[in-house]
């Protein structure tokens, strides 16, 4: 289980039933590490067109493997037509690269007849990605906010609310400076962290009677899809 299914390693002939022992296996580890990419995202949303490519990817990586073999000559040939293919992908996630990788490398090693390892890499690897998915690994505090506030010209943003910050905030970062009304007018963006959120009405209208009873926007953080690649 654990050695190549192929004569040698060093061998570029292989068999008929050779070939569909290898991809029957990277199609069947295609499918899983599609499916296991649709659980990990069901709660962001994924494309149809994304996951099929995901799920045939290791069967193309395969035979691509298994008719080059060992054959340099061949190898070459091969990576000379690729770089006349230009390959642009839709912008995609850090995530959504490494399971592009992790389909290439399933279908490496279906490729190179260690069909035993690759289905146990692609499982523990599946695995993997759900588990860090759908827990709260790496995910950022749920209580942090977008605090937006208006202030007149003649008032100083630097510190104007930095007591009741310390009050009620457990951390705050002002972000975003901009006039407004024709430049009568400042607004102030910050991040914020609430301590309590039961006392977010206490807050607003301390703030409030800071700024004059100008507009306050408290709301959820925009999402930044900062790790967002264009290739």
């Amino acid at each position: 289980m654990f050695e190549s299914i192929l004569p040698s390693a060093t061998s570029s002939s292989f068999t008929v039933n050779e070939f569909l022992i290898v991809e029957v296996v990277a199609i069947v580890l295609g499918l899983i590490i599609g499916v296991a990419y649709m659980v990990a995202c069901k709660n962001d949303g994924y494309s149809k067109n994304f996951i099929v490519g995901l799920s045939i990817l290791p069967t193309v990586v395969a035979a691509v493997i298994l008719f080059i073999g060992s054959d340099v000559a061949r190898a070459f040939s091969m990576a000379g037509a690729l770089t006349l293919v230009r390959f642009r992908s839709a912008p995609g996630n850090a995530k959504d690269i490494s399971v592009v990788f992790l389909s290439m490398a399933t279908g490496l090693g279906c490729g190179l007849g260690y069909i035993g390892y690759a289905a146990i890499f692609a499982v523990i690897a599946v695995i993997l990605l759900i588990i860090l998915s759908l827990s709260a690994f790496a995910k950022k505090p749920s209580n942090k906010k977008q605090l937006r506030i208006t202030i007149p010209e003649n008032l100083n943003y630097t510190n104007v609310f930095s007591d009741i910050f310390e009050k009620y905030t457990d951390s705050n970062k002002l972000t975003i400076v901009k006039t407004t009304n024709m430049g009568t007018m400042y607004e102030l963006s910050y991040e914020i962290a609430l301590r309590d959120e039961a006392e977010e009405k206490k807050f607003i209208d301390e703030i409030r009677t800071r700024n004059g009873n100008l507009n306050i926007v408290l709301g959820m953080l925009p999402v930044a899809n900062t790790d967002s690649l264009n290739s």
